[in-house]
């Protein structure tokens, strides 16, 4: 999920960076951040923060989660009634020690999916296809397509195998992170295994139904996915900041993201990693404040249709209690959206609408600790002071998701 996911068979180990926590950020240091010892940044206008109570309370909260799991940096922002809380806590490049900061770009995993789906429900919207149209519809080749739907795709129950599982794809990536992958690459290492339920009848995180979903937009939208996106999905959002690269391409300013999904597990600067492997899954990069607008759009369904929307909770899964999958999100506890993890980086955005409340975590590391994604370790630390009735929550790491190591499981927040 990449509900934030690492996939099977990858390192998990707790990420062992050393991170200097009074190393002073860029910018203006808030008196409470000072006085707890924190090299934070805030971007917050003074007449719009929370209260200097509530904001020491999570300065403290989110101080101790970077320095208990050693990740490099983080950067929170919670918006909600009665203020905003932006923060950038860290060192975004650990060689040097640059602070992180609130306007870096980020690799967004797994969230990628969000805007895919989307992508898909625009095409809804056009009356250009169904949800319960059959995949074989529109792409051939795909084991069992009559009966998969799309709907089943978005909501993780086509029972297609999850490439990122293949030996034989972790082996690939391994070799060569730059390598770049095709769609039809990625599903080859899927399809040459038998399905693993039959359609609609479990759900199982896996990217493999994400991918088909690009190349269903692509054939249907008439031109490639990184374009539909933006024409049909960036555009009508307002995000300027947010792009589905094309190659290897990475804006600037962007922190460096680091990981253990390398060869011998070792720590790794996967920065310049190719993403290809992830593509519609997970390939997208954004920034804090995109992300904040994408989540509240993401949730609200404002560039759909009030029925098309509605598609997409219309039938969760619940996949534990507290969690349950819907088409391209989730709901955890009241919080609506998604997470994401890439190697090098993860990501929480989500929207409480009962408390027109907006979350977004970004981290510069992919890891765990003690069993745990370090975007959630951060998400429920922010949540447990600031909402204590909707807590984000998500249990241990089973799997991840865009990561290459396994098929993401939804107790991760990755790829």
């Amino acid at each position: 999920m990449a509900l934030g996911f690492r996939h099977r068979g990858f390192p998990a180990a707790a990420l062992g960076l050393a991170v200097l926590m009074s190393v002073p950020a860029c910018g203006e240091n808030t008196p409470q951040a000072e006085r707890a010892g924190l090299g934070v940044t805030t971007v917050s206008p003074a007449s719009d923060v929370l209260s200097s109570q509530v904001s020491e309370r999570l300065d403290q909260a989110v101080g101790k989660v970077l320095k208990e799991t050693k990740a490099p940096g983080v950067i929170v922002g919670l918006w909600m009634d009665g203020g905003s809380y932006v923060r950038a806590f860290g060192v975004s490049d650990t060689s040097n020690k640059e602070p992180m900061s609130s306007k870096l770009f980020m690799k967004i995993g797994s969230e990628t999916k969000t805007f895919t789906v989307t992508a898909l429900l625009r095409l809804v919207d056009q009356g250009r296809l169904q949800l319960d149209d059959p995949v074989s519809k529109h792409i051939s080749g795909v084991p069992n397509g009559n009966n998969i739907t799309l709907r089943q795709l978005a909501g993780m129950k086509s029972g297609l195998y999850p490439y990122t599982s293949d030996p034989g794809f972790q082996k690939a990536v391994l070799a060569d992170p730059q390598r770049a992958f095709t769609p039809r690459q990625l599903l080859g290492y899927s399809f040459k295994h038998p399905a693993v339920f039959k359609p609609g009848e479990k759900f199982q995180y896996s990217n493999t139904n994400t991918i088909l979903l690009g190349l269903v937009v692509e054939k249907v939208g008439g031109k490639p996915l990184r374009e539909f996106v933006r024409q049909e999905v960036l555009v009508p959002a307002r995000l300027r900041q947010t792009l589905f690269p094309k190659g290897t391409e990475f804006p600037r300013p962007h922190a460096q993201g680091y990981t253990r999904q390398a060869a011998g597990g070792k720590i790794t600067n996967a920065t310049d990693w190719n993403p290809s492997w992830a593509w519609a899954a997970g390939a997208m990069i954004s920034t804090l404040e995109d992300m904040r607008s994408w989540s509240q759009t993401l949730a609200m369904g404002t560039i759909l249709t009030p029925a098309t929307q509605a598609e997409r909770m219309k039938d969760p899964y619940e996949v534990f209690p507290g969690l349950r999958y819907g088409l391209g999100m989730f709901e955890v506890r009241g919080w609506l959206g998604h997470n994401g993890s890439l190697p090098g980086y993860q990501t929480v955005a989500v929207h409480l609408p009962a408390r027109h409340a907006t979350l977004v975590v970004l981290t510069n590391t992919d890891d765990s600790h003690k069993g745990r994604d370090v975007g959630t370790l951060f998400a429920n630390a922010v949540t447990r002071i600031a909402t204590p009735e909707n807590v984000y929550n998500l249990p241990a790491v089973r799997s991840a998701s865009a990561s290459p190591s396994a098929s993401a499981s939804p107790s991760r927040s990755g790829g």
